[in-house]
């Protein structure tokens, strides 16, 4: 039987399947008989920015149109760019690879963990609190944030599935991801989903959220028939690598392409080797004035000494410290009993106190507070503070380590309640936190001393190692306070706190509490950096809480750390006091 005269001819999807291939810059999978086409030029508004899926682009041209058309402050993302170097060539001056991996989960071979999570539940994102909260941890990690209604108005979309995981114990979302299926946002002829927009809380206290957030999405796309789930990952982020190699992704040849915009600076332009050298507290002012176009020069990158200069005026600084705190400033905030009776005669509330050198007042302290701190009078970041001192074989060890950082040393009354550290900056409270001691909850199977360990890990990877719990003895204090000893196994669902003190350089966090400040201890703070005569200063209290009136006044730190109070604009704030007419330009472009 012989064939037909001319080969049939090609349907039109063919052809355009064809001149996809000849143009375009992802080879797209070909279309199954009797499935829908492919939607063309697809994006997907994120909320944060939109993606741009690049095989369903003709044209390479097409494709840098539709990057163009980024808006201030999103940032939009080409992917699977098969062949980037002929995006690039469109525009080289406004585009740039992106230096991520692409990883793949085969769903195929999923294989759920034999554990279930601990401490904490994984569902939707239901409320317009929940998205404050990840837009918090998103600010946490310097992620673009997103509008709380767009993620409320898209609750129920079958195309964006946002899960977060909700601590069992406070009910705190200490952890969030975004899935989008593919399927649903463009027609994808290959069933692929991807992952987006993994964040956990550098508070939170459990292991395994980002693990467990990975593996809930990754079963929610299974069900949904999706064939793998991909995500994009910086390729220095080696923490994160780990977790998915081991979770089974595995990379594959696709690539991303971004518009140079001041978002993406650091990943088109490069760190500054000496600036990367500085600690997160000194950073986040540095990353505020490099996006305003201050030039920066860092001094001394271990003491995290730095220059900001625009236009013709130059400000020495280190961290939070400028040079427009003067050294008499200074000097009262550094000695905790000059800063004690500044605040009386200011009429702010102070513990009593005494001197340790001074053995019967101590002793008389004691019996009639029948708790308190024992502190160096000059010192910072918590050292050689002991919290809760109750008897006298407590009181030597506690003066002990005092004396270790200062000579003098000073007992005051123990005043029940949280801590909170007010932020002060030009006359004007910018943010309030709760300073939180660090705890960890028992399993029935692991010691307080790997409990703490393993604590103390997670809080160092998310504070760049600025945060960690010291295995020392007034950890040791602490623990045994709470009727254990370190190599005890905490029977399960038991919490203890292992540091009486909530300095986050020994492993406590930041709870923003500033909009429910009550206006008592706002005023305090204020009237207290006033008479001081500080411009920039973190205002520490023991309160019963925030938002009521009661507190008690404990010192002043001339040097507060701006990171980890967001979504509060510390370091904006900062920059607006040493160089005013920034913050104006800074309006007018945004």
């Amino acid at each position: 039987m012989s064939g037909p005269a001319h080969p049939p001819r090609a349907s039109a999807r063919a052809l355009d399947h064809r001149l996809r291939r000849k143009r375009g810059l992802a080879g797209e999978a070909p279309v199954k008989d009797g499935a829908a086409p492919m939607t063309p030029d697809a994006i997907l508004d994120c909320g944060w920015g939109r993606l741009v899926f690049a095989q369903s682009f003709a044209s390479a041209e097409a494709l840098y149109a539709a990057l163009e058309a980024e808006q201030a402050g999103r940032r939009d993302i080409a992917v699977y760019v098969r062949d980037p170097h002929v995006l690039l060539a469109q525009a080289p001056q406004a585009l740039f690879l992106d230096p991520s991996h692409t990883y793949r989960l085969d769903l195929a071979g999923y294989r759920p963990p034999r554990e279930t999570a601990r401490g904490f539940l994984i569902r939707r994102l239901t409320s317009e609190a929940d998205a404050r909260a990840v837009n918090r941890i998103y600010a946490a990690h310097g992620m673009v944030p997103v509008a709380p209604e767009f993620f409320w108005k898209r609750r129920d979309s079958r195309v964006l599935t946002v899960f977060v995981a909700e601590d069992e114990h406070s009910g705190e979302v200490i952890g969030a991801i975004t899935g989008v299926d593919h399927a649903r946002a463009f027609n994808d002829p290959e069933r692929g989903a991807s992952l987006w927009c993994l964040a956990v809380d550098p508070r939170a206290t459990h292991a395994r959220i980002g693990e467990m957030l990975v593996r809930r999405l990754a079963e929610h796309m299974l069900a949904r028939g999706a064939a793998y789930l991909d995500l994009s990952v910086l390729h220095d982020n080696e923490h994160a690598i780990a977790l998915y190699e081991r979770l089974g992704f595995r990379r594959v040849p696709f690539f991303s392409v971004k518009r140079k915009n001041p978002i993406n600076e650091s990943l088109f332009a490069g760190e500054d080797p000496e600036e990367a050298k500085l600690n997160p507290y000194a950073r986040i002012i540095t990353a505020e004035a490099r996006r305003r176009g201050i030039a920066v020069e860092v001094l001394d990158a271990e003491g995290g000494f730095f220059r900001l200069t625009w236009g013709g005026r130059s400000v020495v600084c280190r961290e939070s410290l400028s040079e427009l705190t003067t050294a008499v400033a200074m000097s009262r905030c550094d000695d905790k009993q000059v800063t004690r009776r500044i605040a009386r005669r200011a009429g702010i509330p102070v513990a009593e106190a005494v001197s340790a050198d001074d053995a019967a007042a101590v002793k008389a302290l004691l019996k009639r507070a029948g708790s308190v701190v024992v502190k160096p009078v000059r010192g910072e970041q918590g050292r050689g503070v002991s919290v809760g001192v109750k008897t006298a074989a407590e009181m030597k060890t506690a003066i002990a380590a005092a004396r270790a950082q200062c000579p003098d040393v000073l007992v005051e009354t123990y005043a029940p309640g949280d801590d909170l550290r007010v932020v002060v900056i030009g006359g004007e409270v910018v943010a309030a936190a709760l300073r939180k001691r660090p705890s960890v909850a028992g399993d029935g199977k692991t010691s307080v001393r790997k409990l703490i360990e393993g604590l103390s890990r997670r809080r160092a990877a998310a504070t760049g190692g600025e945060s960690t719990i010291p295995l020392d003895a007034e950890t040791e204090r602490c623990v045994k306070a709470a009727g254990h000893a370190l190599d005890d196994v905490l029977p399960k669902g038991e919490r203890i706190e292992v540091r009486r003190t909530a300095n986050l350089h020994t492993g406590g966090t930041l709870h923003d509490v500033t909009g429910v400040l009550h206006p008592d201890i706002a005023e305090a703070a204020l009237k207290a950096a006033d008479a001081i005569g500080i411009p920039v200063a973190g205002m520490d209290f023991i309160v019963e809480a925030p938002d009521r009136g009661q507190f008690v006044f404990i010192e002043a730190n001339e040097r507060p750390g701006l990171a980890n109070h967001e979504p509060q604009p510390t370091a904006e704030r900062f920059i607006d006091l040493l160089f005013p007419q920034s913050a104006r330009t800074d309006a007018e472009e945004s």
